[in-house]
């Protein structure tokens, strides 16, 4: 254990002090994390699967994944929860996700025909949600149109909150490894943890908000306090949360949304009412150790991939996972997106770019794992696993590597 902490940690720190001349090479921190943590599980082949299939790390991605919720509920801009382009990202998350999921598992089923519907349910909850940690640059490029980086960057935030219930109904249907339960009976379970999630998320955002309100306001508060309490939301949210037998993902999700408002709108009115006192620039800085840390649990995740590739390719891969893989990464995504904005104020070349500009990551990981941990050790849990780094590993080279010369090319054309 120590000697795997002392890598990632070795690997992390390299990554961190050349980052500006390894992102010059599209060499981001995916990238590196992934090929040390491979180099690592060269080493240790043997006792891979024992340390990812433990309740300590189920533990560990279930804290990461709240933290990713928050993170992604708070970066909305633009003053409105869905961003300066409302419409056009509701095509994206109700329209194209909805398809994509279904799309993922009836390919899921002619590919895998042995998995039963719950597990398929899962491997679309896993595949499905995008995440720009492996072309984090792209999204910031300023090639690319505003509407276009826009819809981007906030489908990327919502959508894991989103299929976060959908991904539980699917774990419980699907069964753990001391429990089956029905249709109706995993709906009944989700049901109540998911309202309970929304009260709690709600609460505590709403709350956090104004109490940070009123210490800035008060000088209460000092700066470094103020980033403290941030990154302690996620983590007080999702224990609360569980300790009551509600969602944790869903509340972390919501606590987010709900204490940026608020920060945001209690700020507005001060502004608005000529309050010279107000620093415009409070929340953006209360997030700056949170959004540190979520880098550094990202780095995290993407050695975690290293390690599991190695296992993966040594028990053997499947061509059916790796077409798989390869039609979420492009048409599964690509098609639905098209489809959702028919009609709309996109022209040709920004759907394409939305569609084709659909990475998977962080919330990818993290999903996968727990899928691979929570189910009975077998074919099924194997699959989850083999598939989700698969996926990531071929985002990673598509859409980290790939990403920028497209959509450059596209942008240039436009």
């Amino acid at each position: 254990m120590n000697s795997l902490l002392l890598a990632a940690a070795f690997a992390m720190v390299v990554r961190s002090l050349a980052a500006s001349r390894l992102d010059r090479w599209s060499l981001g921190a995916p990238i590196v994390m992934v090929l040390a943590g491979a180099a690592v599980g060269l080493l240790n082949v043997g006792s891979i699967a024992e340390g990812l299939n433990t309740e300590s790390m189920q533990h560990a991605a279930e804290i990461i994944l709240a933290v990713l919720l928050f993170v992604d509920a708070t970066e909305v801009r633009a003053g409105r929860l869905w961003g300066a382009y409302p419409r056009l990202v509701a095509r994206v998350l109700l329209v194209a996700m909805p398809i994509s999921l279904a799309l993922a598992a009836v390919l899921g089923w002619l590919l895998f025909p042995s998995l039963s519907w719950a597990v398929l349910l899962l491997v679309a909850c896993v595949t499905v949600p995008t995440d720009f940690a492996p072309a984090e640059r792209v999204v910031r490029d300023p090639a690319l149109s505003v509407r276009v980086r826009s819809t981007l960057n906030i489908e990327s935030g919502y959508n894991d909150g989103i299929v976060s219930p959908l991904f539980l109904f699917a774990l419980i249907l699907a069964g753990d490894a001391t429990q089956t339960r029905t249709p109706l009976e995993a709906l009944g379970t989700v049901l109540p943890f998911a309202v309970k999630a929304v009260v709690a998320g709600v609460v505590i955002g709403v709350l956090l908000g104004w109490l940070m309100d009123r210490a800035h306001l008060a000088g209460w508060v000092t700066d470094q306090s103020a980033r403290v309490a941030v990154l302690l939301a996620p983590l007080l949210t999702f224990t609360a949360t569980v300790a009551i037998d509600g969602n944790g993902f869903v509340a972390s999700f919501v606590c987010g949304i709900a204490f940026r408002y608020v920060h945001r709108l209690l700020k507005a009115r001060r502004v608005h009412a000529g309050r010279a006192e107000v620093r415009t620039d409070a929340l953006n800085t209360d997030l700056h150790l949170l959004e540190d840390v979520t880098g550094l649990l990202t780095m995290t995740m993407w050695f975690v991939v290293g390690i599991a590739s190695v296992l993966i390719f040594y028990l053997g891969v499947s061509w059916q996972e790796v077409l798989f893989c390869v039609a979420v990464l492009t048409v599964v995504r690509l098609v639905p997106v098209l489809l959702a904005f028919t009609r709309s104020r996109l022209s040709g070349r920004e759907r394409v770019l939305v569609g084709a500009l659909g990475p998977r990551g962080t919330t990818t990981i993290v999903f996968g794992l727990l899928a691979f941990n929570r189910l009975p050790v077998g074919s099924a849990a194997d699959t989850i696993l083999t598939i989700t780094v698969l996926c990531v590993l071929g985002s990673v080279a598509l859409h980290g590597i790939g990403a920028g010369p497209v959509a450059l090319w596209l942008a240039k054309r436009r």
